[in-house]
């Protein structure tokens, strides 16, 4: 199999995954229909004023995070290789009366499907595993950003996809920098476990000197990159409930990482 294959196959996958998920107390559509925002502390303070900017969200599943941006007055493009997760964000901005455009394509390819810059290019929490070589993305999103515009990425850090976690207890079994792809068969999905799913996934793993060079080498200006001990997100083995989100118990490791970089 070769890339393109790889693609199709997640692209599959998260097909597969937007039904599940919109009845999921996870994503909880409900609330989020009502004025409940989908976004977290750890981006709202990263990005506390984007009223009147345009901002690009890259993997966006079928735009929570998108449409929360633009209820904050933001000028949001999403995109996402699912199809059917993007039609479910159309029908969500048309239902919500909001502005939000999206487009369904790789990321990869983003510059050639979008047609302007911007001031804020944005993605979080589970994106980077799907991404094969982070450099041509690192170059897209430069291409994609205005002059002094801001890169902001929130992620799961990279030493949490190092476990196997249909083992129980979670066992170590992939390298930190690992060069080998990595292809899981999983029931249920992380919002909804008991979903009557059967998924196929390729994923790569990348170390966070692989994120900041190829962000530098795009010509990228890093302003900062924090590690966290806090998830917002329930959806790890044995984690305990905080002020700050969950976390493992033993803090033996942190749990996301954020960054945040400049366009010249």
């Amino acid at each position: 199999m070769g890339l393109y294959e790889y693609f199709e196959t997640n692209k599959q996958t998260w097909n597969q995954k937007v039904q599940p998920h919109l009845t999921s107390d996870f994503y909880n559509v409900e609330a989020f229909k009502k004025g409940e925002s989908s976004l977290n502390a750890y981006e709202l303070n990263a990005l506390p004023d984007v009223e009147g900017k345009s901002v690009l969200h890259l993997q966006c599943h079928f735009g929570q995070d998108t449409l929360s941006w633009s209820r904050r007055g933001a000028l949001c493009t999403g995109i996402d290789s699912s199809d059917v997760a993007i039609e479910t964000a159309k029908k969500l901005n048309t239902e919500l009366n909001l502005n939000a455009q999206f487009i369904c394509g790789n990321v990869l390819d983003t510059a050639e499907l979008v047609t302007q810059t911007y001031d804020i290019v944005f993605t979080s929490y589970g994106v980077l595993g799907w991404l094969p070589d982070l450099k041509p993305w690192a170059k897209m999103i430069k291409t994609c950003l205005k002059p002094g515009g801001i890169f902001y990425i929130v992620e799961f850090h990279p030493i949490v996809w190092m476990w196997d976690y249909q083992k129980n207890p979670p066992e170590l079994r992939y390298g930190y920098m690992q060069d080998e792809l990595i292809y899981e068969e999983n029931t249920g999905t992380y919002a909804d476990k008991d979903a009557a799913i059967t998924t196929k996934e390729y994923t790569w793993n990348h170390g966070l000197g692989a994120v900041v060079s190829a962000l530098a080498e795009a010509g990228l200006r890093i302003e900062y990159l924090k590690e966290n001990d806090a998830s917002p997100y329930n959806i790890l083995p044995n984690l305990q409930k905080t002020e700050t989100g969950y976390e493992l118990q033993n803090k033996l490791y942190p749990l996301i990482f954020e960054l945040k970089a400049t366009a010249p």
